[in-house]
């Protein structure tokens, strides 16, 4: 992470629909609200559909476009990848919400 002052941290995030289930990777300036966009359908229309509602890993950033350099390289990465990714931080898939600030 790089520090930018006081500028608003950006997270890169993957919500899941179960363990090893549906993923979806997203980046956002306030993931709280996010995640509560999300579960209420107003977050995307693939999370809404699909049930991804387990917030299972987030990672902050100071600099905006290393985040989304960072959301775009993980988007890309092959499912087994992100489930590592994944299973590093969060080996029992634990919905994160709680954790957030």
């Amino acid at each position: 992470m790089t520090g930018q002052g006081n500028a608003m941290p950006f997270h890169v995030y993957i919500m899941a629909s179960k363990r090893r289930g549906t993923l979806y990777v997203g980046i956002t300036n306030s993931l709280g609200k996010r995640i509560f966009e999300h579960r209420e359908g107003r977050g995307s229309q693939f999370v809404w559909q699909y049930k991804v509602f387990l917030l299972v890993y987030a990672e902050t950033f100071d600099d905006p476009l290393e985040a989304i350099a960072t959301e775009k390289r993980i988007k890309r990465w092959r499912q087994q990848w992100k489930i590592e990714l994944i299973e590093r931080s969060n080996p029992k898939w634990q919905d994160l919400t709680a954790f957030i600030h």
